[in-house]
């Protein structure tokens, strides 16, 4: 029995949702997202609740049943509320730009890194090290945050690198004499 499953999913004043047989469409204000519906697993729309249900009481559909309603959840805030990432960039030289959909950082390399935003990402920076991301898809925003974040990890020693804000690194003594 999932304890996050058996609970309803509410459509906020904005949001829709649209149940196909393999696949739950919602739109909103900020968008429109797409997931599928595992097999073993009924979700249903009933007074404006997105209701999700196992089939069939085999461990498969129970492990997908809170799974797929937290999938829904995330789908439900994106399109009414979005959500953003903050990157920080820590070193001398170290900074970003946006242009357009593309985002050039200079991390101390032989050449400028341009990273192609996907559809549904935006970008913006407060200043030269400050990096703001936002998009209405919860798992598309984390994967192009871990991707920009990737080229440049935070080092342990003066923790230089890209790091999430508010991101605690552990740091290491350097050598003695």
């Amino acid at each position: 029995m999932s304890k996050i499953g058996k609970h309803p999913v509410q459509l906020p004043e904005g949001v829709s949702a649209e149940v196909k047989q393999d696949s739950v469409i919602v739109k909103g204000k900020l968008g429109e997202l797409k997931t599928h519906i595992p097999a073993g697993i009924q979700v249903t729309l009933e007074e404006g609740h997105l209701v999700v249900k196992p089939v069939h009481e085999t461990k498969e559909a129970e492990a997908f049943w809170g799974t797929m309603r937290a999938n829904l959840a995330n789908m439900v805030k994106g399109v009414s509320q979005g959500f953003t990432t903050k990157l920080e960039l820590i070193g001398v030289g170290y900074r970003a730009q946006v242009q357009g959909q593309k985002l050039v950082l200079t991390l101390g390399f032989s050449h400028d890194i341009n990273y192609q935003l996907p559809a549904g990402v935006k970008a913006e920076c407060a200043d030269q090290t400050k990096l703001t991301l936002t998009s209405c898809d919860k798992q598309l925003l984390g994967q192009v945050a871990a991707e920009i974040r990737s080229y440049r990890k935070p080092e342990p020693y003066k923790g230089k690198g890209i790091k999430y804000a508010g991101e605690h690194i552990l740091r290491k003594e350097g050598k003695k004499k």
